[in-house]
């Protein structure tokens, strides 16, 4: 997988990324399959944590940022769909 088509990906922590530089391990779906990478982040982060891949060190190695996501039902404030 080229470097360049990793980042701006979003996926999803599998095990917590800890604090003072330590990886965790995130999942992102490449084309429908489950690609696994060690994460580097500026802060701890939990499993379970949606993370937008930043950049990507080589040798399945990504650094990611926290990515919000929005509950189903919830979208921009006034804003309804299908009127």
């Amino acid at each position: 997988m080229a470097n360049e088509s990793l980042v701006g990906r979003v996926g999803t922590v599998v095990t917590g990324i800890r604090d003072g530089g330590r990886p965790g391990e995130v999942r992102i779906l490449v084309a429908g399959i489950a690609h696994y990478y060690l994460a580097y982040a500026a802060t701890a982060l939990p499993a379970g944590t949606d993370v937008l891949v930043i950049n990507n060190r080589g040798a399945r190695q990504v650094d990611v940022e926290p990515w919000p996501t929005v509950p189903l039902g919830e979208g921009p404030g006034g804003v309804e769909e299908g009127l």
